[in-house]
């Protein structure tokens, strides 16, 4: 827990991107498409929380707002501290509002780290209007906040910075470290920040510790600063993006781009067991009976990578994913159960024809399909009145073959 770590007292020099982090709105790069939301909590102010990327500035915004509308910012840590820190720290700040009528604003920074009765701590403040409440968060609110938190504030979201955003923020560190040398870095330093101003900027702060016989060689200074840079967080938006488009890659036939974003989550430290398991999935989902062996590939493929880990499973994954890839296509079972669901839904219970009961009387009059040529027989299966058709057969790979048989086969009838 801290009070307004914005300002540093301390002797210590602080880090590059502290020194640099703006104080109004107008100093604040990027975020166009957000400024007038930006504005209008300036104006107006109300429960909000941040949401996005690493180094977008949402605790910069938290400051900003803080002093433009001059109220005191508490900032809080979720990672670090607990229930009963908060409740003291709430106290301390209903206390200075009681005692000098002073308005407070309290920042709880990465608020998905709270678990729910933490986050429903919060909820009789906010709705008092005790203080003025914001919250950032690395992680999609939806799936990591709770609804009842979510209802009581705005969500705003960040994005990545552009590379032109990054070059002035890079531009004016460079005027602060009076080392106009580095300007050259610039460039390559934006572009592979992933859109981070802090990074972006603690990375020209790191260039300043290499000699100039180290800068002359700009390609290895370049892999020293960026070896370890690609970002993936297995539980935030990337994690999700990076899955999606992996899925939708499989789906769409496109095994280069399939491959790329499999490689992309391998090399972020993805759960190769989840990778596995969502093609199992997808598996059924999207190819289904047109190559019904994806199932088998896929299900052997999880075994497998359960049983020989990283880094070998690398490659059984990326043959389940190339397989899928170029299989042909089906969601026919995928849709057809999710109608039959629906249809079920909606209606009263379902009688099971008297000939296919266990019970009935009229199972005697039950025709056993192997009793007659090529093992088929006309005979009512759905309940009476339903004449829905929930599958709806696909016309490729071993499913249309599959169709054509059972066609033919119904058509003598």
């Amino acid at each position: 827990m801290q009070l307004d770590a914005f300002n540093n007292d301390s002797q210590t020099d602080p880090p590059l991107a502290a020194k640099m982090r703006p104080k109004s709105l107008e100093d604040f790069y990027g975020q166009m498409k957000i400024r007038p939301q930006l504005e209008k909590l300036v104006s107006h102010p109300r429960h909000v929380i941040f949401w996005g990327p690493p180094g977008t500035g949402k605790t910069t915004l938290a400051h900003i707002i803080g002093g433009s509308i001059d109220r005191e910012l508490n900032s809080f840590s979720a990672v670090t501290s607990g229930i009963p820190e908060l409740k003291r720290l709430i106290a301390e700040m209903l206390d200075r509002k009681k005692q000098f009528g002073k308005e407070s604003i309290l920042f709880i920074d990465e608020i998905h780290r709270f678990n729910k009765p933490q986050q429903d701590a919060l909820l009789p403040y906010l709705e008092n209007g005790d203080f003025l409440f914001i919250g950032a968060t690395t992680e999609y609110p939806h799936t990591s906040l709770n609804k009842a938190l979510i209802s009581r504030v705005s969500l705003i979201e960040l994005k990545q910075l552009e590379v032109e955003d990054l070059n002035s923020i890079l531009e004016r560190g460079l005027d602060d470290l009076a080392r106009p040398d580095l300007k050259d870095f610039i460039p390559e330093l934006s572009k592979l920040s992933n859109g981070d101003a802090r990074f972006a900027l603690n990375q020209l702060s790191r260039l300043t510790a290499f000699k100039q016989s180290e800068l002359d060689n700009k390609e290895a200074v370049l892999k020293d600063l960026f070896e370890h840079a690609r970002q993936y967080d297995r539980n935030a938006n990337r994690h999700y993006d990076v899955i999606s488009a992996f899925i939708k890659s499989i789906r769409g036939s496109d095994p280069d781009a399939a491959l790329l974003y499999l490689a992309v989550m391998l090399d972020g430290g993805e759960d190769p067991e989840f990778i596995a398991r969502r093609l199992m999935i997808l598996a059924s989902e999207d190819i289904g009976l047109a190559n019904s062996q994806g199932l088998q590939v896929t299900t052997n493929a999880h075994y497998v990578t359960t049983k020989i880990g990283m880094p070998e499973a690398r490659i059984t994954l990326a043959h389940a994913t190339v397989f899928l890839a170029l299989s042909p296509k089906s969601n026919s079972t995928y849709m057809g159960i999710n109608e039959a669901l629906s249809f079920v839904k909606e209606n009263p219970t379902l009688e099971v024809p008297g000939p296919l009961s266990n019970v009935s009387p009229e199972k005697k009059n039950y025709k056993y399909a192997h009793s007659y040529p090529n093992h088929w027989v006309d005979q009512q299966y759905l309940p009476h009145g339903v004449h829905e058709q929930f599958y709806k057969p696909g016309q490729l790979g071993s499913e249309k073959a599959m169709v054509d048989q059972h066609s033919a086969l119904t058509r003598k009838k």
